[in-house]
């Protein structure tokens, strides 16, 4: 069984949602999020990744299948008197479970698109979110584990056939599991409590071919995540694949990540004790993971936790250079000394110079309702192509709603805001989202703005208060007014 690392230790990690009858529209939001909580059942070990691409092929290509299947029984129930309301919710409810429980047990690409949207679930209508939010929460904590032999095999072949001389012991039963590894609790020759990184057998081919193929649903998964499109979001993943693929990066940029953080007061990166192509070993971190506090936390926890949230965004380019890729909560714990912990550095953007400092200076500009400057800055940046004519007072009417988080010295993160914004920026119908239209994305923003977007997803789920403004002010190139 494999477990996730709580507040007070080790607890069991449940990750196969299973359709029951308490998921009816007919609850309420907050009791159809305890039925889905319940829904879950533990899951049998699986001997690795479904590697055949027939076979995962045929996965997701069911998916579509599926949601037909259900969208014609609904139509039969809607034929039978049932409220049209409640049989929509009924199929979205029914369809993220399918969703979510074929993309856990796939793990590789599918499993990684999960985490990838499950940063957005704040921005969903609450009757829509509610019934499934358990599921995207599981999805960034947890997936069927690898049986002991198998991972035996891939420690006796990266580490050598003498592995088991290197710890003092080793946890077969794994502590955490992700897309395309699982971690495991062990006791490193010196003494030292260590967390053992594993990557799944069949990792690579499996993650791009999930990638490929879910590019080819993504009218499905949009129907989930209304405004958000998600054909780039595959492309930039797949873009990330190799560098992921390779444990031997991920270890050079957390040695960065830890020798700019080390001896902080608010941010701590574990040491990275040894490592190979597809076997990390890292100092072990406990803590409780920003899923945990996005679910029960206190408001304190919720407030201390999106400060350093939003601290450790700004800080990295400037710190370290880099910037960390994956800000899904279950890559962050809050620490018994109040600290902020930062895991998985797979994913990262390389800013050797820091922050782009446009970005700054746009933002003070438009706060500074200098919509002439706000414009010309985006052009030279290539957001507004030289071709395009864009109205500038339209344009800065575009921004600043974006802009209320820094635009004061207190601000609270809510998911009405932030589904506001989705609303304003992808109702077709609505003037920001026809300028938006005209605007383009630079590639040497591309990742940057997934970061960012990614982010605010997690600290509308906390919901927490923090001065943002102080945070960009510090550490944002461009953003504080020129001495």
């Amino acid at each position: 069984m494999a477990t996730k690392v709580g507040p007070n230790g080790a607890e069991p990690a449940r990750s196969t949602l299973v359709t029951t009858a308490g998921t009816g529209a007919n609850r309420t939001p907050a009791a159809r999020e305890r039925a889905v909580r319940r829904s879950y059942r533990h899951t049998e070990p699986v001997s690795d990744i479904p590697r055949r691409a027939v076979t995962r092929s045929a996965k997701l290509a069911g998916l579509p299948l599926g949601v037909a299947g259900r969208a014609t029984i609904g139509f039969g129930k809607r034929l039978g008197g049932r409220p049209a309301e409640l049989v929509a919710a009924e199929l979205q409810a029914r369809t993220a479970e399918q969703l979510f429980q074929v993309l856990g047990q796939l793990k590789g690409g599918a499993m990684k698109m999960g985490q990838a949207l499950s940063v957005f679930e704040a921005a969903l209508p609450e009757e829509v979110a509610a019934p499934y939010r358990a599921a995207l929460t599981k999805l960034q904590e947890a997936a069927p584990p690898l049986p002991a032999t198998t991972v035996h095999a891939v420690l006796a072949k990266e580490l050598g056939a003498d592995w088991r001389t290197q710890f003092t012991s080793f946890n077969d039963t794994p502590a955490a599991a992700a897309s395309i590894g699982q971690v495991h609790r062990a006791v490193w020759g010196d003494g030292r409590e260590v967390a053992v990184k594993i990557q799944y057998p069949g990792a690579g081919p499996a993650l791009l071919g999930d990638l490929k193929q879910l590019s080819r649903l993504a009218r499905m998964f949009s129907s989930l995540t209304p405004g958000l499109d998600i054909k780039p979001l595959l492309a930039e993943l797949e873009k990330r694949v190799a560098e992921e693929l390779d444990y031997r990066l991920e270890a050079q940029a957390q040695r960065t990540f830890a020798a700019a953080y080390e001896g902080d007061d608010e941010i701590r990166v574990p040491v990275v004790v040894t490592g190979s192509e597809r076997v990390l070993v890292t100092e072990w971190m406990e803590g409780v993971p920003l899923s945990r506090i996005i679910a029960d936390g206190t408001q304190e926890e919720r407030d201390r936790a999106s400060l350093l949230l939003a601290r450790f965004l700004f800080s990295g380019p400037v710190l370290a250079g880099l910037l960390h890729a994956d800000p899904h909560p279950g890559n962050f714990r809050l620490l018994p000394d109040g600290r902020l912990g930062v895991i998985d550095f797979g994913a990262v953007d390389r800013l050797p110079d820091g922050a782009p400092e446009p970005i700054g200076r746009v933002a003070r500009f438009a706060l500074a309702g200098e919509a002439e400057q706000v414009l010309q800055v985006l052009r030279d940046e290539g957001f507004v192509k030289g071709s395009v004519e864009v109205d500038a007072q339209a344009l800065l009417d575009y921004l600043l709603p974006l802009l209320e988080p820094v635009a004061t010295h207190r601000f609270r993160f809510s998911r009405p805001w932030l589904r506001t914004q989705a609303m304003r920026l992808g109702d077709p119908r609505s003037p920001a989202a026809q300028l938006g239209r005209q605007l383009n994305l630079p590639p040497s923003y591309l990742l940057i703005h997934r970061v960012t977007m990614g982010t605010i997803g997690v600290l509308c789920q906390l919901g927490g208060e923090a001065d943002y403004r102080r945070e960009m002010e510090r550490w944002q190139p461009g953003f504080a007014e020129p001495k």
